[in-house]
């Protein structure tokens, strides 16, 4: 591929569980730059009487209690991706669609320009405020391909009996979550969840695995977070967006095409409530698209696996497994991690 010439690119927006550790100081590593509109969200945050961007980013170690939390992981990992997507050399890439994972949604809202950066903020942080004071049960990941990223149906067998025994025993019933590659995001009540972990057998030394601090997303137990933020964000002002973005179903939301009221409604009604799919948001964008990159916003990198898993499904650049990737990641990315350092070099036209 020519690297001289203008490529196209997907953008990706990242969810909820990507500032972890490691990713501790993001922001001011990469984006020094961006002080007004880090100043911007400090004030929104310090105005509410919350710890501000800069606290949190700044800390001087990772706190699971303080930076886990909905209502300080949501606007952190805003901050992070919003900044990563305004420091993409434009002039290298031609971003022609948006899409995200779950909270990755309100992102591609933001990047997209269906609403401004100040009015993402405050659709981040009530989203992330009502989802720790109201939501419900917990989410599990068990994976639906081996370890060289290849379907199993052993594996969606053993899910399937789990299931099936946890809604038929405990009598308790399990959501899908997230349709997120070959990871099946799975939700529940807490006694669900408990009920999952014991039925699920452990695979690939990881699986089944909790999310910490993370509720029944995505699932019917959130009608209510859904019915509290129509209320609480009843004056929010969304429009068509300036690029095409890519929904948590595989519909594409179209500059031309869209009506704000519908865009209004599925944000804060089926997005909030009904499956995610994130799988079938990554097919879209490729194959409607035929993009010539897919970069992956920061904070973390974690969405990368998946988005190949989806890809390698479809047999896209040629690629059966795992193995395939890594090898084409290795001469020439098609994915582009911004936190993951060389492929960031790829992406941004300097480190500010």
């Amino acid at each position: 591929m020519n690297q001289s010439a203008k490529q196209t690119a997907i953008v990706v927006c990242p969810g909820r569980g990507t500032y972890a550790s490691k990713e501790l100081g993001y922001f001011r590593r990469y984006h020094a730059a961006q002080a007004e509109f880090l100043a911007r969200l400090d004030a929104y945050r310090q105005q509410r009487s919350l710890p501000s961007i800069s606290e949190l980013d700044g800390a001087a170690a990772f706190s699971s209690r303080l930076h886990t939390t909905s209502e300080n992981a949501s606007p952190l990992i805003y901050a992070c991706a919003v900044a990563d997507f305004l420091a993409i050399d434009r002039s290298r890439y031609d971003i022609v669609g948006i899409t995200g994972n779950s909270m990755g949604w309100y992102l591609a809202l933001a990047c997209g320009e269906a609403v401004d950066h100040d009015a993402g903020m405050h659709l981040v942080s009530t989203m992330g405020s009502l989802m720790q004071r109201e939501g419900e049960g917990g989410q599990v990941l068990f994976p639906l391909v081996d370890e060289n990223w290849v379907y199993s149906a052993a594996l969606k067998a053993a899910l399937d009996r789990a299931v099936e025994q946890v809604e038929s025993e405990a009598e308790i019933e399990v959501y899908a979550s997230i349709h997120l590659g070959g990871i099946a995001v799975l939700a529940a009540t807490q006694a669900g969840i408990s009920a999952l972990m014991n039925a699920l057998p452990p695979v690939q030394d990881r699986y089944p695995m909790v999310l910490v601090n993370h509720a029944a997303f995505h699932t019917p137990l959130m009608n209510d977070v859904s019915d509290h933020a129509k209320q609480l964000l009843s004056g929010l002002q969304l429009s068509a967006p300036a690029v095409p973005l890519i929904d948590g179903r595989g519909k594409i939301w179209a500059p031309y095409a869209t009506d704000p009221h519908d865009l209004y409604a599925y944000t804060l009604e089926e997005q909030v409530f009904d499956t995610y799919d994130y799988s079938a948001a990554i097919a879209c964008s490729v194959k409607e698209f035929a993009p010539d990159r897919v970069i992956v916003l920061g904070p973390g990198a974690t969405l990368g696996g998946p988005t190949a898993q989806e890809l390698i499904k479809h047999r896209w650049c040629g690629w059966r497994n795992k193995a395939d990737f890594v090898s084409t990641q290795a001469n020439d990315p098609f994915i582009l991690a911004m936190g993951i350092e060389d492929q960031r070099a790829r992406v941004v036209a300097s480190a500010g």
